[in-house]
């Protein structure tokens, strides 16, 4: 299951990663790198993207720690269906109305503020690691969306690997558009962005499905309750 893990992150990495280019864009394309040398760019732009892909790794340590006692508990099924209907609940009603949390406008205010800091300052290779690091730390509903599927999963270390595959997945559409942003136009930008809703309803019909034990394959395995947890009954040897 470890590789179905790592297979779903990734996916769900590379078909979000259009939310990306409209969340985390505006950064990405604001990193300092004109003068760089062609390699040094890379360089630059894959510590940025390691930097996003570690505060989702650590994100996901957090969570699963924390919803280990679920996996104990029996209660991943139920969790799973959960999670896939408040997805579901706040994608619909996002378009009426819009939720503000003061702690969250808060905390993105102070994450950005850090963020300008480490753009006005002295630049450093690590710099750019610390850039993505942050930015990976940004309210974000794609990612929220990544956690929910990684607490899904029956073990500790797969959620883990799952966001780690999440945010290796984002890289490419990143890259593009650190080294050839200006050619993308606001247009194609938007029209990327209007598709991810329809990513995330799927992803959120996803995880119901997970839940309710259909015994399909790899879509909504069958698990069974053992003592140390659920034990996935189909879909491995």
């Amino acid at each position: 299951m470890i590789i179905s893990s790592l297979i779903t992150g990734f996916t769900i990495g590379i078909m979000g990663s259009f939310h990306c280019v409209g969340m985390c864009g505006p950064i990405a394309l604001a990193l300092p790198v004109g003068n760089a040398d062609k390699w040094k760019r890379f360089f630059y732009i894959l510590l940025y993207n390691v930097g996003r892909a570690s505060a989702y790794s650590l994100i996901a340590i957090f969570f699963a720690l924390i919803g280990k006692q679920i996996f104990i508990g029996n209660y991943q099924q139920f969790l799973s269906i959960i999670l896939g209907v408040l997805i579901l609940f706040f994608l619909f009603f996002s378009h009426f109305v819009t939720i503000k949390i003061p702690f969250f406008n808060a905390y993105t205010v102070q994450l950005k503020n850090y963020l300008s800091l480490l753009f006005k300052n002295e630049k450093h290779t690590y710099t750019f690691y610390l850039i993505g690091f942050l930015n990976g730390f940004l309210p974000c509903g794609l990612v929220y969306v990544a956690l929910a599927g990684a607490l899904a999963t029956a073990d500790v270390l797969q959620a883990i690997l799952f966001m780690s595959a999440f945010g290796v997945g984002t890289f490419p559409i990143m890259f593009l558009v650190i080294v050839s942003g200006k050619y993308i136009s606001m247009s194609w930008r938007n029209r990327m962005r209007k598709a991810v809703p329809f990513f995330i309803a799927s992803m959120a019909v996803l995880l119901i499905l997970r839940g309710l034990n259909l015994g399909i394959p790899y879509i909504s395995p069958s698990l069974k309750a053992t003592e140390n947890g659920t034990e996935q009954t189909c879909c491995h040897k």
